[in-house]
C-alpha cells in the first residue's frame, strides 16, 4: 500500500514538472492521473488498490459518527428521564482482533462512544472487559460491536 501511494505522488510531481504548472490545481491532476493508471495497472503491483482501504477507513469513521450520535441520543433520554437506568454493568467482549494495533482502535472507538467504556484487555489478549450504561441484553451488545466497530477494523487492518 505505501509503495502505491509513493508511487501515485512521484506521478503527480512529474505530471507538474512535464505540465510546466506549478499549482495545486496542476498537482491534484496528476495526482487523479497517477490513481487511473494504478488502478489500470493494479494486476502488476503487489497488494489490492491502496483506495479500497481508504474508502473503508472512511466508512468505518461515518460508522463511528453514526454510532456516536445514537449514542449521544441514548444518553440524553436516559439523562432527562424520570426513570433510573436500567442495568449498568461490566460484560467481557470476545476479541476476533489479533494485533495490538487493532485492540488499541477497537478500545478507543468504544471509549468514544457515550454510554460505554474499555476497562481492560485479558493477559492473552483475548478478551475486551467493558462498561456499559445500560445493558438489556449482553448478546446483542457484542453482536453490535462485531458488526459495526470489529468488522470495519479488520477491513481497514487486513
Amino acid at each position: 500500500m505505501a509503495f502505491q501511494i509513493v508511487i501515485n505522488l512521484i506521478i503527480a510531481v512529474m505530471w507538474m514538472f512535464l505540465s510546466e504548472s506549478y499549482t495545486m490545481a496542476s498537482f491534484i491532476t496528476g495526482f487523479l492521473f497517477g490513481v487511473l493508471l494504478l488502478l489500470l495497472l493494479r494486476r502488476f503491483l503487489p497488494g489490492g488498490f491502496y483506495l479500497t482501504r481508504v474508502f473503508k477507513a472512511i466508512k468505518l469513521i461515518l460508522v463511528f459518527l453514526k454510532e456516536m450520535v445514537m449514542s449521544n441520543i441514548e444518553m440524553i433520554k436516559y439523562i432527562y428521564s424520570p426513570r433510573p437506568i436500567r442495568e449498568p454493568g461490566i460484560f467481557e467482549y470476545p476479541l476476533e482482533l489479533k494485533t495490538d494495533w487493532e485492540i488499541t482502535i477497537l478500545s478507543s472507538l468504544i471509549s468514544l462512544t457515550p454510554g460505554t467504556l474499555s476497562i481492560a484487555i485479558s493477559e492473552d489478549k483475548s478478551k475486551l472487559y467493558i462498561h456499559a450504561m445500560n445493558i438489556e441484553n449482553v448478546d446483542d451488545e457484542i453482536r453490535s460491536i462485531k458488526e459495526n466497530f470489529e468488522k470495519g477494523i479488520m477491513e481497514v487492518t487486513r
